[in-house]
């Protein structure tokens, strides 16, 4: 009986090597992605509690950011009205000087045409030396005067070119900072939609609750201040409902909170100060311009234009400030309550002071 022989094993070479080895490294991959994805645990679902704390948070971001854009605005726009009347004056200032050069040169003119002659010799030959000499007193004043005038507008138009200078260094500055903001408004309006597409991912009853939990943090979405309206319309507030009974110390005051009132409804529109529309400090500004009051752009600005109240003493017609930037405020009406423009997707309406931290008041003067 022959022997079997055991063929030897050669190894693979050439393109039917490549292949295999590509074959095994394949394997290998999918082998460590399917052990991977064994052992990997699915990241947790936020809970619907968590998802309404991370959007709140966006929320509380956007609006600071929109009061800095706010401030960095208003200051740009100082300062291009202030470079356009420099811009202004100084084109006065040449034409002045340009007159000025004129007259100098109508004398230089007149004084050629003389060929040069001394005064003493256009003395000798002058008909009426009288004459002669109150006109040479009164050129010799006049040189002087337009001299002098030349020297003067010469330094002012340094001094505006000057400022010019520091106008438009001042305004590159601002706009860069309004730059930032934009970017900085942008990339929180990023998470905001991130935070949307996390809602959209809820079930239904988990958004009931979502909505009941927002319900519940605002507490000023009563009916008795007007209930939203079945044509898709925005809420606005009941005239004929009651309001709270503490009045407002002063005539003006009370002007700022009927136009509070009068703005339940409006939507908040980040940048807006009305009449259509008010972010936060628009709408107080707004509120006390009715009132014949100036205040500040912003809320960091508006809560040192007046009177510091305690909360033990607030009255209608104050405004309450919130979160350790400042960055939220609203008018008091009385029996803990304010309006305020909450936030982007909202409108003004009446909430409690309670539902923000409570970072200060002031009273407009």
């Amino acid at each position: 009986m022959a022997a079997h022989r055991k063929h030897k094993q050669r190894p693979l070479t050439g393109p039917a090597g490549r292949t295999a080895a590509s074959l095994a490294l394949a394997g290998a991959a999918t082998a460590t992605a399917g052990a991977a994805a064994g052992s990997a645990h699915a990241e947790p679902r936020l809970t619907v509690a968590q998802v309404k704390s991370k959007v709140d948070r966006l929320y509380e971001q956007a609006e600071a950011a929109t009061e800095k854009y706010n401030g960095a605005k208003e200051k740009a726009d100082d300062a291009r009205d202030a470079l356009d009347a420099l811009r202004d004056e100084a084109t006065r200032r040449t034409e002045r000087l340009n007159t000025s050069r004129a007259a100098l040169g109508s004398i230089a003119t007149a004084q050629y045409r003389a060929g040069g002659l001394t005064p003493t010799v256009q003395l000798a030959l002058s008909s009426d030396p009288d004459t002669f000499l109150q006109a040479a007193a009164l050129a010799e004043r006049t040189a002087a005067h337009q001299a002098s005038t030349v020297t003067r507008i010469r330094k002012e138009l340094a001094a505006i070119a000057e400022l010019r200078t520091r106008a438009d260094d001042r305004l590159v500055d601002l706009k860069a900072r309004q730059n930032e903001v934009a970017a900085q408004k942008a990339t929180v309006q990023k998470r905001l939609t991130a935070a949307e597409d996390l809602l959209d991912t809820l079930t239904a009853q988990e958004r009931a609750r979502y909505a009941e939990q927002e319900a519940a943090g605002d507490q000023g979405r009563q009916a008795s201040y007007g209930a939203a309206r079945t044509d898709g319309a925005p809420a606005r507030a009941d005239r004929s409902a009651s309001r709270p009974a503490t009045k407002a110390p002063s005539s003006r005051a009370a002007a700022a909170v009927a136009f509070a009132y009068a703005a339940i409804g409006k939507p908040y529109v980040w940048g807006a100060t009305g009449p259509g529309s008010f972010d936060c400090s628009g709408l107080t500004r707004a509120a006390w311009a009715a009132a014949g009051v100036s205040l500040p752009r912003t809320t960091y600005t508006q809560i040192n234009a007046g009177q510091r109240v305690p909360r033990s003493q607030l009255a209608p017609g104050d405004l309450v400030f919130f979160y350790s930037g400042i960055s939220h405020v609203g008018i008091y009406v009385g029996d803990g309550k304010m309006i305020h423009a909450p936030r982007t997707g909202t409108n003004v309406r009446i909430a409690p002071i309670d539902q923000m931290p409570f970072a200060g008041a002031t009273r407009p003067v």
